[in-house]
């Protein structure tokens, strides 16, 4: 008795029985075997760390129910309950069916050992199997499961393989060598089959994983995804995408006919779960989150290129079987056929699994990140007044003549990110990282096809196959001098993309004002500016582009010709099958030596990004107890001091650390974010010594302050302009930087106190921060709403007139900045906000400055002295102080950023510091109007959708901001055309011509190769050899125009093989005298090619930069010029998405897809001639390919489509709100309201995430659908025609087609970019008349004062002098010319208006007084004087330090600093023309904002001058210096003003009274005031201080009438 294997047999030989029966044996036994060792639960106590260090990367980063779980996080995750009954018609069957193989196969293997004792091997293998089964039957009785089994399908597979190969050997001997087919045997050979299968079946259809109780099965497939639902067979067919594709092609899809995606890949408990990971670094991080999918993709990749490169070695054995005649050969050829075409369809299976992994960690990182930096930005640091240093310091150096230095780091990433940069971090850099691991299979699988690649060529040409390498060490460093160069030249363009995204994010935001000074062309070239320094780096980088190609095209030709060189020079003969299978083979190895260093860049663009995001993700954080985030992550401590105090503090603005190289690590500090200003740091650094001794860096600091405001009183801080009010309220919020002292700040909100108030505080800003959203949410955010106390609420902040009139009434969709209401609605619903929050602490930053006198009252009345603020610790900034006077209970007064007095009123009176205050304050703040204030009707301002009556009946209220357009159908003409317009159809006609030499060239050298074969006369061919592989070229891996060209090869025939006849009558050399001849004609013929391709790549990057510059001035023009209406009506979030990834689209990918398409085009058209020419039979399949490739081509292109579409404007909305967060910021930390945004944001990331990850599903599928059609048709063509030239036909046509078909639909998704850049700006305002009636005339050099409640339209009166809004019948005419005739940029140029919200532009203080450098430096230092934002010292030391330094240029400015003051008291602080001013002036206090704004207005010195409330931020006594400059001042200009303050217009000429949109009043003051039941007598009489103001009125009066006699 011998156990003895297969005698005689040495290698693993199918054709011999008892090797298949082995193989079929010992394989899955060893499975099995593998199986129970793996089952043993406990591993030994000294392996336990290696076991679990090596399961850790392998490990599930993220389970189904662990989603489940953290994604209902608040709700109760008992509840998560799963049906896990298990079908007992399952388990029988599995059971059965298994038990009869064992039984069956332990007869079969008896039976044997007993009829052949000597050699019982075959009996041994056959007991073996089924040994396998009676594990199979095992398992679903004793371990049962109603989910899949995967052990059971492996078992089943491996059995259904080596059961088709015994049954196939079998077959194979009775055919071939007539061997008797045994019955009994057989049969049971085909009943083991069909057994198998029907096992296959059933456990292929068992689900990966069942719903829970949250999902009804019914809505798997309609709203939930069915990929955690599928089964195997459908996951490995891809079926489980087809229902999306269905629905696609039948109708355009919205939002909700697309699946949710899979828990596992949502944005919430992938980022909680990711930050619970701490790495030392973030890249650490991310593959601790996404190890297992990128170790996956890594191994898939592998076996997708092995497979690869059998089909062609399959190929061949094809070739060879059917050049000999035997029947047994030709029997191999169809066997080589079949596996063949399971290879290519077990290559297609990798791909689509691998890609799969790939894109699944792809779109995890891209919600990792973006989460992240959502994250980071509500717990961060507030930056938002920091100025550029960069800026300041080139300002400096331009001034002083320093010529700029290139800086190798001046791109580098930096922290103190600003808005642009990151929405740029979350909509460039995330992505592009995200893509790179989604394409990072390219970087595993080249360097693998090379070592193939090399091993096959070693075989044919032995040790010269490397001399041809040598090309590739000496071109090694030029390659690494332009990969060092792209790096840097990625830098910068980072750089620039920010500062350009910087620029128009400022742009977009104060586009209304630049509208009012008619700036529009200076900011278009401001934005142009930023865009060429962008396109120039642009360019550097398409230079370096092509001098890649350049490199990597002419390598592999080089390569070739070297080697074939070294190999003749040995005294080799270069034979025809040596020469072809080389050439086949280094054209092989051309692409992955082309991915290698394109990759290589791209890693290192990649390392770029990741590294700007790690610095961001480093910059600081607010304290612990400032970040309701924080504080829930972090341990709770129950040692909570409940109250809101400051002992010893000293404070500064929020700094960005210097980098650690100029000073030791964080002690260095850049600039402040002044409530005063500040000077930069660095803007003075080439000032001589003497000058800069003065103070400069006396940055604005809060020193020695200790306060403790009393609990539920009202206290009131006070103080002049700038001396420091907003920056006590910012410290106690915590939002500036401590440097010294203790800061104690009560915020716990789940803690109630005896009056239902939470410890928490609420907060209304200076400059009112609203959402895009309704009044009533913006009043609400986010609170339960109660009902009662909501309109307690809007009845005593004085909104419920205002929403009596606006149609929707409080459902009015305000626009984002809370564009559609007028200045004292926005500060009133801010204060609305605060107040219905039930919080104990309430902080108001100067709420009454923004409402007229007769409002303040009624507020102060209703709501600081009524029962909504009882209990409450309310802190009030205001100038007002004599109203709340009366209420107050404990005052603080700041003066230079330190207390100056503090105390309860009492103290304070007794100590006779009060009157002081009082006095500074004025008695103004008591005055009124006529009636109270929910009598008189407000109206809405006309850019609120209102109309003319409210109506009753309660209906769905009008949408401000309609929903972002989205194209349906095919991409039209005339998208095309306008791409094609603006990048020049010059361009296009040329690569047209390149692109039919590119053809050309590829038909000659085949035609070269047959004269080089047919020279050798034996009359052999060269043999088809390769086949392309069809995917490993995604063009979407071509993420971006930094990559060498789409090389040909990609997706030309790779088949040598082109059967015509030869030169004709000219006579060559001899071959076997002469190789070296061919070789070079060959080696030319490439050279050629590579020259034609760099060409065309030059001509394309020249076309694609063209097409940008025009389609980027064209967008931003419109943008710019657009009404104001549609600016109300579009959020800044859509807009910077246009000019963010869509531009970036335009820029980068959309060249290389059209050229793309041409090419396949073009290869198409070739591929179908050559058919036509040469195997014409083939035109039949052909055309039913064609059909099939055609249905599964527009199923994915409509779906696509859609896909792509929705996920370009479901970014929009992310934007939006993360440019609305980033400048509420401080409002959303003072509620405690973070944790709500973050889930927001979650929301908003899962639906564009779904249409991307979607959109890569029906991609895959339709890879998968390619591939095996393709393999189908070359299956189909050997089997009918089994030679080597149809073969080559049939994969030429298949890839072409399948190309053709790719790059289309990546076009038409690129074009979606221009589609949505290519806006056309309209809208139809159906908007109610606000003003009625209304006529009079103003004289020249008259100043006439605009009176009326909040809203009765005065602020459109001034507007629509400025033809921001025509009227509708009537007209108005300046010096008898009627203003609608004339161009608005004539007309706003001759005009002043300073409107109530101040906006200032990033740059020098100069650059905002002067833009255009019309003025001499001493013009602007006399207005700024004249506007108190200089003190008498600093103005005389600024004006004689300047004296001599006048230049030549306006604009170039010598800086000097000195003291300045602000009020009386000298401050410490530094203004001079160069101080630098941030983004939206956010380094300057509310009220110098307003000041820098009078004083632009009195440089500009025009005939008529409209002041909308433009003092209502200044202290009474700067108001009252300031009124005195207006007198003085525009004595030659008819000035407008809109005015809240009673005083400020008592002495102007004449007055008009606003009331419900009508002129109700229209006299001198005198007259007004002396006008019986007249509105503006009512007013007066309200106020408190009639005889003041009717002095004022006669003294104005008398010295008209003395004027006049005199």
């Amino acid at each position: 008795m011998v156990i003895q294997l297969c005698p005689g047999i040495n290698a693993p030989d199918l054709s011999d029985a008892c090797v298949r029966t082995s193989l079929g044996a010992i394989v899955p036994a060893a499975l099995v075997l593998a199986l129970c060792l793996f089952s043993i639960p406990r591993i030994p106590a000294f392996a336990r760390p290696l076991a679990s260090a090596i399961k850790f990367p392998f490990r599930s980063f993220l389970t189904l129910r662990e989603a489940e779980a953290l994604d209902s996080q608040g709700e109760k995750t008992d509840d998560l309950v799963i049906d896990n009954t298990v079908p007992l018609w399952r388990t029988v069957l599995l059971s059965f069916v298994a038990l009869v193989e064992a039984l069956v196969w332990s007869a079969a293997g008896a039976y044997t050992i007993i009829m052949n004792k000597a050699y019982i091997w075959p009996g041994i293998a056959q007991l073996l199997i089924a040994a396998t089964w009676i594990y199979a039957s095992c398992k679903p009785v004793f371990w049962p499961k109603p989910t899949i089994h995967f052990d059971l399908f492996s078992l089943f597979v491996l059995h259904f393989v080596f059961g088709i190969i015994l049954f196939g050997g079998t077959l194979y001997e009775y055919e071939i060598f007539g061997v008797p087919l045994p019955q009994l045997p057989f049969l049971g050979l085909i009943s083991n089959l069909i057994a198998i299968l029907v096992l296959l079946t059933v456990v292929g259809n068992m689900p990966f994983e069942l719903p829970s109780n949250r999902i009804k099965k019914e809505d798997i497939y309609v709203k939930y995804s069915p990929e955690d639902y599928a089964t195997m067979w459908e996951w490995i067919t891809f079926s489980w995408v087809y229902p999306l594709i269905t629905r696609g092609s039948n109708m355009t899809m919205s939002e909700d006919d697309v699946w949710k995606l899979s828990p596992t890949q949502q944005s919430r408990p992938v980022f909680i779960k990711f930050s619970t990971i701490i790495r030392s670094s973030l890249l650490r991080r991310l593959w601790a989150a996404n190890s297992q999918d990128l170790i996956l993709d890594f191994f898939l990749t592998y076996v997708s290129v092995i497979f690869a490169y059998a089909s062609p070695f399959l190929l061949k054995r094809i070739l060879d079987a059917i050049e000999e005649s035997s029947a047994e050969d030709r029997f191999q050829a169809y066997i080589y056929a079949f596996l063949a075409f399971l290879c290519t369809m077990l290559k297609a299976e990798a791909d689509v699994q691998h890609l799969w992994f790939g894109r699944r960690a792809a779109t995890r990182m891209r919600v990792e990140l973006m989460a992240a930096i959502y994250d980071k930005a509500l717990k961060r640091q507030d930056y938002s007044g920091i100025i550029d240093k960069d800026k300041a310091k080139e300002a400096a150096d331009k001034k002083a003549g320093i010529k700029p230095v290139e800086n190798a780091t001046s791109d580098d990433p930096k922290a103190g990110a600003d808005v642009g940069k990151i929405v740029n971090l979350m909509a460039v850099d995330a992505n592009r990282i995200a893509m790179m691991v989604s394409g990072a299979y390219f970087i595993y699988g080249a360097p693998f096809e090379i070592i193939i690649a090399t091993t096959f060529l070693y075989n044919l040409l032995g040790i010269s196959a490397f001399a041809g390498f040598v090309v590739l060490l000496a071109g090694w460093p030029l390659n690494s001098f332009v990969t060092k160069r792209s790096v840097r030249i990625h830098k910068g363009v980072s750089a620039s993309r920010d500062k350009r995204m910087a620029v128009l994010n400022e742009l977009i935001g104060a586009v209304k004002f630049i509208k009012f000074f008619a700036w529009e062309d200076r900011w278009i070239q401001r934005a142009m500016d930023a865009r060429g320094v962008e396109m120039n780096w642009m360019v550097k980088a398409r230079i370096n582009s092509v001098m890649f190609s350049l490199i990597w095209t002419s390598a592999p030709i080089l390569v070739s010709l070297i080697s074939f060189f070294t190999f003749v020079y040995q005294g080799n003969q270069l034979t025809v099958s040596v020469a072809f299978t080389s050439i086949a083979l280094f054209s092989m190895i051309r692409q992955p030596l082309n991915v290698i260093p394109a990759w290589i860049v791209q890693i290192l663009q990649t390392g770029v990004a990741l590294k700007r995001i790690e610095k961001y993700l480093e910059e600081d954080e607010v304290d612990d107890q400032v970040s309701s985030i924080k504080r829930a992550r972090a341990p709770y401590s129950d040692e909570e001091d409940d109250t809101l105090s400051i002992e010893n503090g000293f404070f500064k603005w929020n700094e960005v650390p210097e980098q650690p190289e100029e000073t030791s690590k964080g002690k260095g500090k850049s600039h402040s974010r002044a409530s005063s200003s500040d000077e930069t740091a660095t803007a003075v650094d080439s000032e001589s010594g003497s000058i800069r001794s003065s103070p400069e860096d006396h940055r604005f600091e809060l020193k020695d302050i200790s306060v403790r405001f009393p609990e539920g009183e009202l206290s009131v801080i006070t103080g002049p302009t700038a001396s420091g009010k907003t920056a006590l309220l910012m410290a106690l919020l915590g939002e500036m930087t401590t440097i010294s002292g203790k800061l104690t700040i009560s915020k716990n909100t789940s803690k109630i106190d005896e009056n239902g108030l939470m410890h928490s505080i609420s907060y209304a800003a200076q400059s009112p921060w609203l959402r895009h959203q309704s009044i009533k949410d913006n009043i609400l955010f986010g609170q339960p709403f109660d009902e009662e106390r909501y309109n307690d609420v809007v009845e005593c902040c004085a909104l419920q007139p205002d929403l009596n009139i606006l149609e929707d009434g409080d459902d009015t969709e305000i626009g984002s900045r809370g564009v559609s209401l007028s200045g004292g609605q926005k500060a009133r619903v801010a204060l609305a906000r605060a107040v219905y929050a039930r919080t104990k602490y309430v902080l108001l930053d100067d709420p009454l400055s923004a409402v007229d006198s007769h409002t303040a009252r009624f507020l102060y009345d209703r709501l600081f002295r009524g029962p909504l603020m009882a209990n409450r610790t309310v802190i009030l900034v205001t100038h007002h102080v004599e109203l709340v006077l009366p209420g107050t209970h404990y005052l603080v007064r700041i003066l230079d950023g330190r207390i100056d007095a503090q105390g309860t009123v009492k103290d304070l009176r007794a100590q006779g510091v009060l009157d002081h205050i009082a006095q500074d304050s004025t008695a103004e703040a008591k005055e009124e109007e006529s009636v109270a204030a929910f009598e008189v009707p407000v109206e809405a301002q006309e850019d609120s959708d209102e109309a003319d009556t409210p109506v009753e009946s309660k209906k769905k209220p009008r949408k401000l901001v309609k929903d972002e357009h989205r194209e349906a159908g095919g991409v039209k003409w005339a998208i095309y055309n306008a791409y094609l317009k603006a990048s020049s159809y010059w361009t296009w006609v040329m690569l047209g011509i390149l692109i039919v030499c590119s053809q050309s060239l590829g038909v000659i050298e085949k035609l070269w190769v047959r004269e080089w074969g047919q020279a050798y006369g034996d009359g052999t061919e060269p043999a088809p050899y390769i086949m392309a592989s069809s995917v490993l070229t995604e063009n979407e891996a071509l993420m971006n125009g930094y990559m060498p060209y789409h090389d040909y090869q990609h997706y030309s025939n790779s088949y040598f093989h082109v059967n015509t006849t030869g030169f004709g009558p000219i006579t060559l050399p001899d071959v076997h005298e002469h190789p070296l001849y061919y070789v070079g004609i060959y080696g030319l013929i490439g050279f050629a090619t590579a020259a034609v391709g760099i060409l065309s790549i030059s001509i394309q990057y020249t076309g694609a930069l063209k097409a940008s510059r025009s389609i980027f001035r064209k967008l931003l023009t419109g943008v710019v010029r657009a009404t104001m209406r549609w600016h109300d009506v579009t959020p800044a979030g859509r807009m910077l998405n246009r000019f963010g990834k869509d531009i970036e689209t335009i820029d980068t990918n959309l060249a290389s897809s059209l050229s793309a398409v041409n090419s396949s085009l073009a290869t198409f058209a070739a591929a179908i001639v050559t058919v036509v020419i040469f195997f014409p039979i083939f035109l039949i399949p052909a055309v039913i390919i064609g059909f099939f490739y055609r249905l599964l081509a527009l199923g994915y292109l409509k779906t696509g489509r859609d896909l792509r579409r929705m996920e370009s404007n479901s970014r929009s909305p992310i934007f939006s709100e993360f440019g609305e967060l980033l400048e509420g910021i401080v409002t959303v930390r003072a509620f405690s309201a973070e944790e709500r945004f973050l889930d927001d944001l979650h929301d908003k990331i899962d639906v564009t995430t779904k249409m991307w990850y979607n959109f890569w599903m029906t991609n895959r599928w339709l890879l998968l659908n390619f591939d095996a059609l393709g393999g189908l048709a070359v299956l189909a063509t050997t089997l009918l025609a089994l030679s080597g030239y149809c073969l080559s036909c049939a994969m030429t046509f298949t890839t072409s087609v399948y190309w053709a078909c790719r790059f289309w639909t990546a076009l038409e998704l690129d074009l979606n970019s221009v589609e949505r850049v290519d806006l056309v700006i309209k809208y139809s305002p159906e908007l109610p008349p606000v003003l009625h009636n209304v006529s009079f005339t103003l004289n020249a050099k008259e100043r006439i004062g605009l009176l009326g409640r909040t809203g009765s339209g005065k602020s459109t009166l001034a507007m629509s002098i400025l033809r921001f809004v025509d009227p509708v019948s009537g007209r108005i005419l300046i010096d008898g010319i009627d203003i609608s005739t004339i161009g608005v940029h004539d007309l706003r140029s001759r005009l002043t208006f300073i409107p109530q919200d101040a906006t200032l532009f990033s740059g020098t203080l100069r650059d905002n007084l002067d833009p255009f450098g019309e003025h001499e430096d001493s013009e602007c230092l006399d207005v700024l004087y004249r506007v108190q934002m200089l003190s008498q010292s600093a103005y005389q030391s600024q004006h004689t330090s300047r004296a001599p330094s006048r230049a030549s240029t306006p604009d170039d400015v010598a800086s000097s600093v000195a003291s300045t003051a602000v009020t009386d008291a000298e401050s410490k602080t530094t203004v001079t023309l160069d101080t630098q001013v941030s983004a939206g002036g956010t380094n300057f206090s509310q009220g110098q904002r307003q000041l820098i704004a009078m004083a632009r207005a009195l440089l500009r010195r025009s005939s008529i001058i409209v002041l909308d409330e433009a003092t209502s931020s200044i202290d009474f006594s700067t108001d009252a210096k300031i009124q005195a400059t207006i007198r003085e001042e525009f004595t030659d200009s008819l000035l407008l003003t809109v005015a809240h303050r009673l005083r400020t217009v008592i002495d102007y000429d004449r007055l008009i009274v606003l009331d419900a949109g009508v002129v109700a009043e229209f006299d001198t003051p005198l007259n007004l005031i002396q006008k019986e039941d007249g509105i503006f007598r009512t007013m007066c009489l309200k106020s408190g201080t009639f005889t003041e103001l009717e002095a004022a009125a006669k003294a104005k009066a008398e010295r008209d009438v003395a004027k006049a006699s005199a």
